[in-house]
């Protein structure tokens, strides 16, 4: 659950107003759902298709509707709808997005302004994510229950569908638990009565769970430290043992709306919707929850966009690179300048029929299968060397064989910004993507502009050697 942006956290003012004392790999059963147990093996999409995310966000600026965003990267989120979708009365937040077995998709989320008296979660369904029904509005059997906020899809390994909702009561409107609810039917319109999730506890919210292997991993907001908590337990319901409290993770306080997502390259992807700052993050962890990238802004909606889930997908089409052929690499917007290699550093020149042999050979690559994923991509040049990046500088070196190697080397394709064009994604570091500056080659951060698309996109062309 959210507050507006730059404000102090509601529950701390409502508190204060109302003199109350004082937050290994993914295996999923069904894929595209969040949350959930999953296949053993993270890869890049292969050819032909392509790896879709999407988010159902209410807005910064109006908490009655909410906007579809979707990505194939988990960074640069583009519009696909605004207000998509307007329940027919109450508000809308926090919605969470789940792809069902029956192929629909559905929102459940907060009916009421953060104010207000909440002991409902809404439904709503699209077949397409662009239009939106309103199916219902199910009352949370809490006894005595006074708000029920945030509720998060959860599919379990067995295939059932569960929602986990922060709930408080009427004694102490502000001190929230998380509930478990579990789907008594596929039509999901019928729900069972609500389980805490033991050992979490009172005063925190915005639980969100996935699990790895038998492992389930919660992340909740601590309402007094107003920091992400970590805990685990052996099942859904609990007991959780809270082992990560503090700022462990480097995120910072006054976060909130935790929702993970296991990347292409099996990295697990967190955004935190920063409520103290107005900022939405993201970031990054490559050993099952142990370490954190720095917390980056995600770029184009953050500031605009509010506490979201994301659903996953692999759709078709996407771009196709052939492997095992030589190939030139066109800029997608400064067309008379390819790729080269110059001095083991790949830069940007121009290259005409009129270029030395020696330039033409230097701007002719042999594209192969990734060497950390072979769904993914990587070049060669003459001499036998492969791009990868160093100090995320673009340049030719030796395979060594090592893992490191292998990440640095590896690049996923995605969908450029002009007809043909490819971008390619840093594998080892998502979210970065090769492009050029100033003529040089650099694996930069995506900032969710179009210039930093065009300047990202190149056109795979006959080679010129």
């Amino acid at each position: 659950m959210t507050t507006p942006a730059g404000s102090t956290s509601r529950r701390s003012l409502l508190r204060a107003m109302a003199a109350l004392p004082a937050s290994a790999l993914a295996v999923g059963a069904l894929p595209g759902l969040p949350g959930l147990s999953g296949r053993a093996s993270a890869a890049a999409p292969p050819g032909g298709s392509a790896t879709r995310y999407t988010i159902v966000p209410f807005l910064n600026s109006d908490d009655g509707t909410v906007n579809v965003y979707q990505s194939d990267d988990a960074t640069d989120f583009r519009l696909l709808k605004a207000s998509a979708y307007t329940p027919p009365a109450g508000r809308i937040r926090d919605a969470s997005i789940l792809k069902h077995t029956d192929g629909y998709y559905y929102l459940t989320y907060t009916t009421r302004t953060w104010q207000d008296t909440s002991t409902t979660i809404g439904f709503a369904r699209s077949a397409d994510r662009s239009s939106w029904t309103f199916l219902y509005d199910h009352t949370v059997p809490v006894a005595n229950l006074s708000r029920a906020w945030a509720p998060e899809w959860f599919v379990d390994g067995d295939g059932s569908v569960n929602i986990l909702v922060s709930c408080s009561t009427a004694d102490n409107e502000w001190i929230f638990t998380p509930y478990r609810l579990r789907a008594t039917n596929a039509a999901l319109t019928a729900w069972s009565s609500p389980v805490a999730l033991a050992g979490i506890g009172a005063n925190h919210i915005d639980t969100f769970v996935v699990r790895t292997g038998s492992t389930y991993h919660a992340f909740t907001k601590n309402e007094t430290s107003k920091y992400i908590e970590y805990a685990t337990a052996g099942a859904l319901s609990g007991p959780y043992t809270i082992s990560r409290t503090g700022n462990w993770a480097g995120w910072g306080g006054t976060r909130e709306g935790a929702a993970l997502i296991q990347l292409d390259n099996g990295a697990w992807r967190i955004f935190l919707d920063g409520y103290g700052d107005g900022t939405y993050y993201y970031s990054d962890s490559h050993d099952t929850f142990a370490t954190w990238s720095a917390p980056r802004a995600l770029p184009a909606i953050s500031g605009t966009a509010r506490h979201f889930t994301v659903v996953k997908e692999t759709v078709p089409g996407g771009v196709s690179l052939p492997t095992g052929i030589t190939r030139s690499l066109r800029s997608g917007n400064f067309t008379t300048r390819y790729w080269q290699d110059q001095s083991a550093l790949l830069n940007l020149p121009v290259v005409s029929a009129s270029s030395t042999a020696a330039e033409k050979q230097a701007s002719t690559f042999t594209v192969v299968p990734g060497l950390a994923d072979g769904n993914g991509r990587s070049f060669r040049n003459a001499a036998g060397n492969y791009l990868r990046h160093w100090d995320f500088r673009a340049r030719f070196d030796a395979n060594d064989g090592s893992s490191t190697f292998a990440g640095d080397a590896t690049f996923v394709l995605r969908t450029g910004s002009a007809g043909g064009s490819v971008r390619l994604e840093s594998y080892n570091y998502p979210g970065r993507y090769l492009r050029h500056y100033n003529y040089q080659l650099r694996v930069d951060p995506s900032d969710g502009t179009d210039l930093f698309r065009q300047d990202s996109s190149f056109v795979a062309t006959t080679a010129w050697a």
